[in-house]
């Protein structure tokens, strides 16, 4: 739809809920910008009643509530409306932890993809007197990051449905390898961003973690190239195929050190030497070693072994890269 008819068809509907009266074609002809003017000739009225016969077809496609009628019965031509009642959404009424909720989900969507979206349903709700605070708390905080730096290019390919070709680093691989995919959508899945698609080179429904996604991934080829499976649910591809083994994870940190850490885990108090003991829970052992390497000397692993193991095989890379400098 081009800018004129939608700013067109936005006036028309200023006008028509202006009134309590039915508007006559001829009314509307000479008060809603936009319209071919009456110049006396067949082709001038031609050209504004197919102008307005599409005009009205749109506006009942949207949904929205056109009426046609007489406002007496001296009237000559029916004219038309748009009863304010009908058409206005309903007052917007939240608990106080649902407003709490759509503020943390504010803090979430912080992409430049959704934030815009993010940003223009506060003002409405704020302008319908909903009080929105995004920063009110609860006993809850977003686990998702939504600034991963292929967010935006994954999810503009999946919402144009065009071929998508990027760079994928797995955790048992040193170097990354190139992927083309028919991106279904972008799902989070237990605190992780994840891209769901058709893989063309292995003919095969693929999920990739949006982390391990490296350089700038890149989409290609005309919009709407291909069309996901009708019953397709997201979530459920990704657990089917990333769904692992919770493992129990107990760690030694020094006191004061590793905050991110001990807000998910379980203080089991201190050892030996006076350090404290945490458990915790992971589905990630590989992505929980990156976190931990990152305190250096300050986290210890104590169990599973593998969790340890990667860990060492992190520091020592950093140390070699230290000595190499």
């Amino acid at each position: 739809m081009s800018a004129k008819r939608a700013e067109r068809l936005v006036n028309l509907v200023f006008a028509l809920l202006g009134t309590r009266q039915y508007v006559s074609a001829e009314r509307i002809r000479t008060t809603v910008p936009g319209y071919e003017a009456a110049d006396g000739t067949e082709r001038a009225d031609e050209a504004f009643k197919r102008m307005f016969e599409r005009d009205k077809a749109d506006l009942r496609e949207l949904g929205v509530p056109l009426e046609t009628g007489r406002t007496s019965a001296f009237d000559v031509d029916e004219g038309y409306r748009i009863a304010r009642a009908d058409y206005e959404l309903p007052e917007i009424t939240l608990t106080g932890e649902e407003a709490a909720a759509v503020g943390l989900a504010l803090r979430l969507w912080q992409s430049a993809q959704l934030g815009g979206a993010a940003q223009g349903a506060l003002v409405k709700l704020r302008a319908a007197g909903v009080d929105v605070d995004a920063g009110r708390g609860l006993p809850l905080q977003p686990r998702l990051d939504a600034g991963e730096p292929s967010f935006d290019a994954c999810y503009a390919a999946a919402r144009d449905r065009r071929v998508l070709t990027f760079t994928y680093t797995r955790p048992d691989e040193d170097a990354g390898a190139k992927r083309r995919v028919q991106p279904w959508g972008v799902v989070a899945w237990h605190g992780r961003w994840y891209l769901v698609g058709h893989d063309l080179d292995r003919a095969a429904p693929r999920v990739f973690r949006l982390s391990r996604v490296t350089g700038n991934p890149r989409a290609s080829g005309p919009p709407d190239a291909f069309t996901p499976p009708a019953d397709l649910d997201l979530a459920a591809v990704v657990a089917r195929q990333v769904g692992r083994t919770e493992h129990v994870v107990r760690l030694t940190a020094r006191p004061g050190t590793a905050v991110g850490l001990r807000r998910r885990a379980t203080d089991l108090g201190p050892d030996d030497v006076g350090d404290d003991r945490l458990e915790l829970l992971t589905t990630e052992l590989w992505a929980l070693a990156d976190e931990i390497a990152a305190h250096g000397p300050d986290v210890l692993v104590a169990s599973p072994a593998e969790l340890r193991s990667a860990v060492v095989e992190r520091l020592t890379r950093l140390a070699a890269m230290g000595g190499a400098a």
